[in-house]
């Protein structure tokens, strides 16, 4: 069969490809063609356009580059109407992704759409609950808690099929063992002049968050003289970026370990998003604090606008507060400060942290989400 997947941003393309890799499993004819990027293309099939000329994030930039963006649309249906493909898989991303959902609902049925990765409708937008349910033919979950969501609140059945997140990391340990902790070891010039206990820094992925979140983070490193902060470098962005800030500082960075740094943390400080749910599954302590410019405004939007009660997955996970969120108004030093103390070895808030770690490991299940959607895609598309 013929798969087009449309993945438009890093964290897309890792998922994409580890989905069309179970897809060759379950399909060995199978045939891919794509918007994606290098893990994608590692794995075959025709590349249409990168990721990075897609992924422009926020108002400004989005209306900055609106031409090459519309270009980009157009391109993209032109391609799948001229390829016609069995099922056309979109991955996140949903900017882009619905309005091509909705595409071939109007224009190229029974051309079939199926979503792999949700939106997260749940936390705002809302409303485009009714272009999925009109657009979308089959959605695949990988929040245990949006099966709730979308089939108690919204009655659109989806298929849970497992968190990728944590095969990932199942997997590192697994390799870990296996090369007596050597995958683990950090870079050599970093462990050198390493002598005490880790916290580890996750500042975010982006520019504009690791500007907002980093600066308070290095000064709350100045505070624990006892432990040795070392931040973990984003994929995307270049180390002569994090050297203004580390200056003066003698706060490590690391690029491309963020796996073995967790391994290796007593505690962290984490940016929310999926590093939040990967701190959890290293049995990490963590807090997580999110800082924005003009946080009073921000905050009386996200009253307003945000549906959720946590920001971080873990809490969403486990539909309680295992891990304190420090966000917007809430984020400061000395908050940060008085966190860190209760989670890093003998506060009084570790252990109970950890023990919910266990619980939210249990909710996440133990399927292995590509493979689980493969079998799925691939059954329902010979049936159909």
């Amino acid at each position: 069969m013929k798969y087009y997947l449309i993945a438009g941003e890093a964290s897309g393309d890792l998922h994409a490809s580890r989905l069309m890799q179970s897809l060759k499993r379950e399909d060995p004819e199978a045939q891919f063609r794509f918007f994606g990027g290098d893990m994608m293309a590692a794995v075959g099939g025709t590349r249409v356009k990168h990721y990075k000329e897609l992924a422009y994030m926020g108002v400004v930039p989005v209306l900055m580059h609106l031409p090459t963006i519309l270009k980009n649309m157009k391109m993209c249906k032109q391609d799948i109407t001229e390829w016609q493909p069995d099922v056309v898989i979109l991955v996140d991303y949903p900017g882009f992704n619905l309005d091509i959902a909705e595409f071939v609902h109007k224009r190229l049925r029974p051309m079939k759409v199926y979503y792999y990765i949700s939106p997260k409708i749940w936390a705002w937008k809302e409303h485009r609950i009714e272009r999925i349910k009109r657009d979308v033919d089959e959605l695949f979950s990988i929040l245990p808690f949006e099966v709730d969501f979308f089939e108690k609140k919204h009655h659109y059945p989806i298929h849970y099929v497992g968190n990728p997140t944590r095969e990932e990391v199942d997997e590192f340990l697994d390799e870990v063992r296996e090369s007596y902790g050597q995958l683990a070891n950090l870079p050599y010039d970093v462990a050198q002049r390493i002598h005490r206990p880790i916290v580890a820094l996750l500042a975010g992925s982006r520019q504009q968050e690791i500007k907002d979140n980093l600066p308070a983070m290095l000064e709350v490193a100045r505070c624990f003289p006892d432990y040795q902060f070392v931040l973990a470098g984003a994929p995307g962005i270049e180390e002569s970026y994090y050297q203004p800030f580390l200056q003066g500082t003698d706060v490590l960075l690391v690029k491309d370990k963020t796996y073995a740094l967790l391994y290796r943390a007593k505690a962290a400080l984490v940016t929310s998003g999926t590093a939040t749910l990967e701190t959890c599954l290293f049995g990490v302590p963590q807090v997580v604090c999110y800082r924005v410019p003009m946080a009073k405004m921000y905050g009386v939007l996200r009253k307003l606008v945000v549906k959720v009660k946590y920001v971080s997955l873990v809490n969403l996970v486990a539909d309680r507060e295992v891990v304190p969120e420090l966000v917007v108004e809430t984020f400061t030093v000395k908050a940060l400060k008085r966190e860190l103390a209760r989670i890093l070895p003998g506060g009084e808030g570790r252990d109970e942290m950890l023990r919910g770690y266990v619980e939210v490991e249990r909710r996440l299940g133990n399927q292995c989400a590509p493979d689980e959607s493969a079998k799925l895609i691939v059954e329902k598309l010979n049936n159909d």
